[in-house]
């Protein structure tokens, strides 16, 4: 750190410039051209950006998955290249660089540099910090049907402006940073594909040498108990002890409960249905409060509901997924998944073998996934560290 330290006391010993992110970006928000227009999307050539190009393709886009006629952008405009599309609405904390002129949906609004500015921000320097600005998104969010960000605050936000030598060896550092973690995470992420490859040709052979083997819709297995979840906006929650849960886990701990006993939760919507970076099925038992976000499975026979949950976190289930700005597994098409039922002395012996390496590959506290969580971790250290100014006293 000791360039960058040089730099500060040379050119902003006293701090850096910051400005509100109406003062430095015009803000614009994106949209979808009209679909029952087909010329808008035959033969389009405009790079039209969603979330799902972020996923894909990471926070720098030259290129999108879906494009757009010209005759679909209205007045024939297009963000410019070196804008940033943060995520404002639906998917909230993630946004990405266009080193293209584009188009985003309306999931999106564009930063675009005011002329002013155009040679005091580098692109890179404002793409990196949107990681700092992700983060008060996600924290500055209108709770209700519809997440969307508190854009008063959003445009009032304080962004630095260093000045350019200091952005220029932050950029350089973290684009060294950035590519030595990929690298370290990309052999991690082998490694670990390659064991995913290995349970699952494992659990195939389980399952394929088990004469008992039923494929079963899950329908016909649990007792769906969704009717009894209740959302409740975080401003209207009596703190407590019951855990709160929402898609993936834990959210809060409130008062009250709105089941008790052993269920299994599955993923109604999400990005991580999709992402996979963390389970999308999991067990609860006592008392808990469970909002509309997780489907709710009643499957009496412990080592049954083990299998059930193991089993559709190691399955793709895209094809159930309805996809949108917001992925969706609906219950109708939850109940259609079939999934393998032995007999009661076959599942006994196929859940303990299975238990035991599945821990290997899907454990957030063990093995590969906590080594490439650390690795992660360590990365946004280091980026947050050198993300971090004292603001110039005026």
């Amino acid at each position: 750190m000791s360039r960058i330290d040089d730099l500060i006391v040379e050119y902003c010993p006293y701090g850096v410039e910051f400005h509100s992110i109406s003062e430095i970006f015009d803000l614009k928000n994106g949209y979808t051209p009209s679909k029952s227009k087909l010329e808008y999307w035959t033969n389009g050539i405009v790079p039209w950006f969603r979330m799902e190009d972020i996923r894909a393709n990471g926070h720098i886009l030259f290129d999108s998955i879906q494009h757009v006629n010209q005759l679909g952008v209205k007045k024939g405009k297009l963000f410019s290249k070196d804008s940033v599309m943060v995520a404002t609405s639906a998917t909230i904390g993630e946004h990405a660089l266009l080193k293209v002129d584009a188009l985003t949906n309306q999931r999106f609004t564009v930063l675009t540099r005011k002329p002013e500015y155009v040679n005091r921000l580098l692109p890179e320097f404002i793409n990196y910090y949107c990681y700092v600005l992700d983060e008060w998104c996600k924290t500055n969010v209108h709770a209700g049907g519809f997440a969307s960000v508190d854009m008063e605050g959003f445009k009032r936000y304080r962004f630095p402006v260093p000045p350019l030598p200091v952005q220029e060896e932050i950029v350089r550092i973290l684009d060294s940073f950035s590519s030595l973690e990929a690298e370290l995470e990309a052999e991690l992420e082998a490694e670990l594909e390659a064991r995913r490859k290995q349970y699952a040709y494992y659990r195939d052979q389980l399952i394929r040498d088990c004469p008992s083997i039923r494929w079963i819709p899950l329908s016909e297995i649990s007792e769906n108990c969704d009717k009894s979840r209740k959302p409740i906006k975080k401003e209207k929650r009596i703190a407590g002890k019951t855990p709160y849960y929402g898609a993936s886990g834990v959210v809060d701990y409130v008062d009250g409960f709105t089941h008790e006993g052993d269920y299994l939760l599955l993923s109604e919507d999400g990005a991580n249905l999709l992402a996979r970076s963390m389970p999308i099925a999991y067990q609860i038992s006592g008392r808990n409060w469970i909002n509309n976000h997780a489907h709710v499975l009643r499957i009496e026979n412990a080592n049954l509901r083990q299998l059930v949950e193991m089993y559709l976190n190691s399955i793709s289930l895209e094809p159930y997924i309805t996809k949108g700005a917001q992925p969706k597994l609906t219950k109708q098409r939850m109940e259609t998944i079939a999934v393998p039922v032995p007999s009661e002395d076959d599942l006994s012996r196929i859940v303990e073998m299975l238990t035991k390496f599945y821990a290997l590959t899907t454990s957030l506290t063990d093995g590969l996934p906590a080594e490439i969580e650390a690795r992660r971790k360590q990365y946004e250290y280091y980026r947050d560290r050198l993300l971090s100014f004292d603001e110039l006293a005026v």
